[in-house]
């Protein structure tokens, strides 16, 4: 009698379990519960020997528990591998060889788009002036006394004054527009017609200030378009070349005769040209002859020059109140990357340098991360 009791309880009684990545008889356990009942064919000795371990969440054990086959005689016989979902998360080193994507590339230069055709216009027009006109510009710095040559800024930049205080006044800076009145008024009396500067010095103290249509436009906050470098007239931009053209227009539609005559127009281009070749010279030989890319290196240095000028205009930064006018002190000779002023810089990025992005991740240049 106590055998058949004895009996009856190992086949009905549940069996508390710790652990296991187990499941009999290919019974999944509940999420709920660690109460797993064995099966009645399955001997005790089969219960001891087996390393069962419940001491993990339930939950963990979905989709990795194997099942396990039993012979008639109720011994286990081979494991199934457990068939399910994928688990819910991937080691960090296991995902970064797994679900990388490796994109060679670099971002392209902003603000550039026609570099090709620039940079070939930059060439060819650094040989003509190699050949042609930095000679004859430096000939007449050595040629002509300072004297005249100053005396032949001088009258040319008074003919801008007009342009400057119509630009002021665009601008609404009354101050600096009837500064401007000023200085016209006094050097073209006293001054000879503005071959001498008499408002900037004593009792005047009216310093040359640089303005005109381009820099209105960037005032308001007009961009400056693509990057031109053009034979003759050198680097501009959409927007600078536009506001010059406008600025050349004001004095022949407003006064005409002799600003719409060749007999003027031609002499003043000449001179006008030699005098801003050679007052730039040695700018020119910094930018040109002492850096590895000349073209970035120029392009550079205008456009970042035009830009602290307009900052100039708002007052965000000190500087040269003559602006483009007039050559800076030095130019330290550079090849920078980021030749738009304001951009995120990437002259650390290595040519053909690898970059890393997950599927979900659009891909971005290495040297953008963090910056």
């Amino acid at each position: 009698m106590l055998a058949m009791m004895s009996a009856m309880l190992l086949t009905t009684a549940p069996v508390h379990v710790t652990a296991g990545p187990i499941a009999l008889s290919g019974a999944m356990p509940s999420p709920f519960a660690d109460d797993f009942p064995v099966p009645s064919s399955m001997p005790p000795s089969a219960i001891t020997s087996m390393p069962i371990s419940m001491a993990t969440s339930p939950l963990a054990l979905i989709g990795s528990l194997p099942a396990v086959e039993f012979s008639p005689q109720g011994l286990p016989t081979q494991t199934i591998p457990p068939v399910g979902p994928a688990p819910l998360s991937t080691p960090a080193t296991e995902r970064g060889t797994q679900t990388d994507i490796i994109v060679t590339g670099r971002k392209e230069t902003a603000g550039d788009p026609l570099r090709a055709a620039n940079a070939e216009s930059f060439a060819v027009t650094q040989k003509v002036d190699d050949a042609v006109i930095g000679p004859v510009a430096r000939t007449y710095k050595k040629t002509v006394p300072s004297p005249i040559r100053r005396g032949i800024h001088n009258f040319l930049y008074n003919l801008r004054e007009p342009i400057v205080f119509l630009n002021f006044l665009l601008q609404f800076k009354p101050g600096k527009a009837a500064e401007t009145v000023g200085r016209f008024a006094i050097n073209s009396t006293i001054g000879a017609v503005g071959v001498l500067d008499v408002a900037k010095r004593k009792p005047f103290r009216l310093p040359r200030r640089s303005n005109g249509f381009a820099n209105t436009l960037g005032y308001y906050g007009v961009k400056n378009g693509p990057f031109l470098f053009l034979p003759l007239v050198g680097p501009t931009t959409v927007r600078d070349l536009f506001g010059g053209a406008i600025d050349r227009l004001i004095l022949p539609a407003a006064v005409g005769h002799p600003f719409t005559s060749a007999s003027y127009t031609i002499p003043a281009g000449i001179l006008g040209s030699l005098d801003h070749r050679s007052e730039f010279d040695q700018t020119l030989k910094d930018l040109h002859d002492n850096s590895p890319d000349p073209y970035a290196a120029t392009r550079s240095f205008y456009l970042n020059r035009r830009q602290a000028e307009i900052d100039h205009l708002h007052g965000l930064v000190e500087g040269d109140p003559a602006g483009m006018s007039g050559p800076p002190p030095s130019v330290v000779p550079f090849v920078p990357k980021d030749l738009e002023p304001g951009a995120k810089p990437v002259s650390e990025t290595p040519e053909n340098a690898p970059v890393v992005a997950t599927p979900e991740v659009d891909a971005k240049p290495a040297a953008e991360t963090g910056q």
